[in-house]
């Protein structure tokens, strides 16, 4: 497997963003490694909280959040996906499957930090990844909050705004990633924001995961994530921790996504689900207090 490393001075000096990188050594699946980067912050023993940002951004998405949970007490942890920020990034599309971003993650969550009493909110991929992990790990985790993601199987049809979104992905000439993320927000963001999301992909050799990441999402049952999503459920559907649904009211794409998570996960039963108003489909760059403090609603402090 080839990989890409983003040179260390794509990420001096970003916009809000102060945080020291920390990094985990895992096999790459493929007979080799790869070096994965994480942020750790809060106190050391505090209750933990596990951050997953999706496509196409990078932990740089929660900056806003993380000050609120860690003014909590909490230690909050916040990895970069593999071929996303300060992680490296395979080269090849082909190098990148569902199964093998769980098993990356798993490694890093669960072999490297070995995570407990864990509440995680994922959005996006944040949540396909992170969800497939709480199924793998049920024990690990005190509660659960996701907004503007799901765990599809194939079986149900995806939106529209989504195979628009899926089409050009694959095939669009330019993938101007800030541009991307900024259109995908209700706030407008400024120049040197674009810019920090741009800086993980110095050119498209560094965007193999990000091209292929909507073409990984299971669009029809026999996609060969299926059976793992099937299992997935199979542990959700007996999870009774707390399980909180933060959507946002302004992301066409994961719209309604929340219906199988209220109709068939226990612990969603009596939580005080919220909306994200005002929200875009990267609520945690639109309304990132909101977001904290849907999660301080299921970790109670």
């Amino acid at each position: 497997m080839q990989t890409v490393r983003t040179p260390d001075e794509h990420f001096e000096n970003l916009s809000g963003y102060p945080y020291a990188p920390n990094y985990a050594e895992i096999d790459d699946l493929d007979g080799g490694s790869l070096r994965v980067h994480y942020l750790d912050e809060g106190p050391a023993h505090g209750p933990v909280v596990l951050l997953m940002h999706g496509e196409p951004t990078w932990s740089y998405l929660y900056r806003n959040v993380i000050p609120v949970l860690v003014a909590a007490g909490h230690r909050v942890i916040v990895p970069d996906l593999v071929g996303f920020g300060r992680s490296d990034k395979p080269t090849q599309q082909s190098d990148y499957t569902y199964g093998r971003h769980v098993g990356w993650m798993r490694q890093v969550l669960f072999d490297h930090l070995d995570l407990n009493g864990i509440t995680f909110f994922g959005q996006d991929w944040g949540g396909l990844v992170g969800l497939r992990l709480v199924a793998l790990a049920p024990e690990r985790y005190a509660g659960v909050v996701i907004g503007n993601t799901g765990l599809p199987t194939g079986r149900g049809p995806a939106s529209e705004a989504f195979l628009q979104w899926q089409r050009f992905a694959a095939t669009a000439d330019h993938f101007p990633i800030g541009a991307i993320i900024n259109g995908g927000c209700t706030s407008d963001l400024s120049p040197e924001i674009i810019a920090a999301y741009d800086a993980p992909f110095p050119s498209d050799e560094y965007t193999a995961g990000a091209r292929i990441f909507p073409s990984l999402v299971p669009t029809s049952p026999d996609d060969p994530a299926t059976p793992d999503q099937d299992a997935a459920w199979t542990v959700l559907e007996a999870f009774d921790r707390p399980f909180l649904l933060a959507f946002s009211d302004g992301d066409p794409i994961t719209r309604g996504g929340d219906a199988p998570f209220l109709a068939k996960v226990p612990g969603a039963a009596g939580q005080p689900h919220t909306t994200i108003v005002g929200g875009g489909h990267f609520l945690q760059e639109d309304r990132p207090l909101d977001v904290a403090r849907a999660i301080l609603t299921v970790t109670g402090r």
